[in-house]
């Protein structure tokens, strides 16, 4: 196994290991677009692992999120991702230790997109570190959601563009990202809580929660109901299908979306 070949097993791999809701999607796109839509996951998923982890204290956070932010401007990254992560290898996971192997997945064309991207929501990111993940107005929401959300909405559809010259409305890719981060904050509030995290705006309850959602969820509807029929539409598809049905049983006053009823969502959403 020559590689390139080698790498491409690893970065599916570790994609398989960290995303129950991406890997089919993308493993189902066309060679090219599946290696740029890969990389752009795994890298925003290193920067996250950041974000998200509890041993590691706030100006820590603070300062790997910004130097990766730097360092992914500079046309000579990988040397300098190295040692800046090397010394935190026993804490942090292998999809983020391995962020320059996913920045070199990227085909060369579209990694300019990714770079950018991730670089940005590395730096969003510190600042929501040093917030300490307050939330206390719509404004807020709107803003985090974005952050980790939204703007991955909008690095969709610079792909989709840079792939095959496929438009869509960036205010429905922003929607999209973001009906799919709020149906994760309303599944995982208990747990938010339990660590001290509230992305719920003040004197908001979940009704409210639920129809910020469901109005996000609309405009993503549209956003991929104006996709032209191919592997874009394909792929986004399935996720937002996901969404809906993950809204519906929370709603229902179940914790989550059944195995059996992701396994029909699933089966619906291919056979489309």
């Amino acid at each position: 196994m020559n590689e390139t070949n080698a790498l491409y097993q690893e970065a599916m791999d570790v994609l398989a290991e960290t995303s129950r809701t991406f890997f089919i999607p993308i493993s189902r796109l066309v060679p090219g677009l599946q290696e740029a839509v890969a990389s752009a996951y795994l890298c925003m998923r290193a920067i996250d692992e950041i974000e998200d982890d509890p041993s590691l204290a706030v100006e820590i956070k603070v300062k790997l999120l910004n130097e990766i932010s730097d360092i992914l401007h500079q046309p000579i990254y990988e040397e300098a991702l190295a040692a800046l992560l090397t010394p935190y290898k026993s804490v942090l996971p292998e999809v983020t230790l391995r962020l320059a192997d996913w920045v070199r997945f990227c085909p060369l064309s579209a990694s300019d997109v990714v770079r950018e991207s991730t670089s940005t929501m590395a730096r969003d990111m510190a600042g929501w570190v040093e917030r300490d993940w307050q939330v206390h107005t719509k404004e807020d929401l709107d803003s985090y959601t974005y952050c980790v959300a939204g703007a991955v909405g909008v690095l969709l559809s610079e792909l989709w563009l840079w792939h095959d010259g496929t438009e869509s409305d960036y205010t429905e890719a922003v929607a999209f990202g973001r009906g799919l981060q709020t149906v994760n904050i309303l599944r995982n509030r208990k747990e938010d809580m339990e660590r001290g995290v509230d992305y719920f705006p003040d004197q908001w309850g979940t009704e409210e929660m639920f129809a910020y959602t469901r109005g996000n969820l609309a405009l993503a509807d549209r956003y991929v109901a104006n996709l032209k029929p191919g592997p874009v539409f394909d792929f986004c598809k399935l996720p937002l299908a996901l969404a809906h049905g993950t809204l519906s049983a929370l709603e229902a006053g179940e914790e989550k979306l059944n195995r059996a009823a992701v396994i029909e969502i699933v089966k619906q959403a291919s056979a489309e």
